[in-house]
């Protein structure tokens, strides 16, 4: 595992001035935040006992810049759909987490990258899939919502769109990380060994995404989320990372969502609008909705993953079923970052 942290993390963290980490996320608060921000790192099979205190040091790290990203953004009065793009475009330049630059590979061994964004405000969105050149797959999904008639758009024309868009392009090897090219050479050798297609195989993977949600000092709510999908998928495979409404989702009157996990189930089952409509139609707090789609309905359907979700008071939400999740959050005077169940 890769643990090495550039020069410009380290000053970010070090700027940094932590503050005391609660136990369990307070969702149902009383009264209004000014601002909120979470985000999340994948889901999936995250044991300490796998972990090395190094590495773990270097995921908690992350996350604290990261969130430091976007809280500084809110703190200064920026808007969420700011907040949350920075957050993820720094967490996709992190060989950490699989997006961006430390996005899986593809059976062919290449990767492919997803994002989402949307505005709660006016339900707007952009989305991005199955790019191989875009560096930051979440600024595409953003010029895609601001900058096209349209929603989704998907591979080469979604990379000449973000061309003539100016945003910036690499070779598809800038995505290279030797640890996820093990994991496919890995699954490789196992399909060999059974004459069949694998998915993630290795025992320590994750259906790793990360995502960012947001409540600005305006009161408005957005949600992003970038993947590099799964190891070895095929066929152009795209799941739920950028697909509004399964993947990310976002309304001011109820919350902001983005999620992590087994794409296919997030897909039928509508995950991140599902929390929303509970919210609307049945009159569920956040957490309420939240803990019943992943840990009761998704849960039941075989699916597994988490999600992380802001309300328009900003109320957290952090529901997994996995044996861990990388995620944390942030609000005025109140911070949080866990990894395992028991964080």
């Amino acid at each position: 595992m890769r643990t090495g942290i550039s020069l410009v993390l380290l000053s970010l963290i070090m700027s940094c001035t932590p503050k005391q980490a609660i136990d369990k996320p307070v969702s149902n608060g009383t009264s209004a935040a000014e601002y909120a921000i979470a985000i999340h790192g994948g889901a999936g099979t995250i044991l300490k006992e796998n972990m090395t205190p190094e590495a773990e040091a270097a995921y908690r790290q992350t996350l604290e810049a990261a969130l430091a990203v976007g809280e500084n953004i809110l703190k200064n009065g920026g808007s969420s759909l700011d907040a949350v793009e920075q957050t993820i475009v720094f967490l996709e330049e992190s060989p950490l987490f699989n997006a961006g630059r430390g996005a899986v590979f593809t059976h062919e061994g290449k990767n492919e990258l997803d994002a989402s964004i949307m505005s709660g405000a006016d339900k707007n969105a952009g989305a991005v899939g199955g790019v191989t050149i875009v560096k930051n797959p979440i600024r595409a999904a953003r010029a895609v919502m601001e900058k096209s008639p349209h929603v989704f758009l998907t591979g080469r024309g979604a990379e000449q769109f973000a061309i003539e868009q100016g945003l910036d392009t690499v070779p598809n090897t800038y995505f290279f990380t030797q640890d996820r090219w093990e994991s496919l050479q890995s699954i490789l050798e196992a399909e060999n060994k059974q004459s069949g297609f694998l998915i993630n195989a290795n025992p320590d993977t994750k259906f790793g995404t990360v995502g960012c949600v947001a409540l600005d000092k305006n009161g408005q709510l957005a949600a992003g989320t970038s993947t590099g999908g799964m190891t070895n998928k095929r066929y152009n495979r795209i799941g739920d990372a950028p697909i509004i409404g399964a993947g990310t989702y976002a309304d001011n009157a109820t919350c902001a969502v983005s999620c992590t996990g087994h794409g296919e189930y997030f897909i039928r089952y509508a995950v991140a609008y599902d929390v929303s409509a509970q919210m609307k139609y049945a009159g569920k707090t956040l957490l309420e909705a939240g803990n019943y789609t992943i840990n009761e309905q998704l849960k039941a359907a075989g699916g597994e993953g988490g999600l992380i979700a802001v309300d328009h008071k900003g109320n957290i939400a952090m529901p997994f079923n996995s044996e861990g999740m990388y995620r944390a959050y942030a609000k005025p005077n109140e911070r949080y970052i866990g990894i395992y169940k028991e964080d």
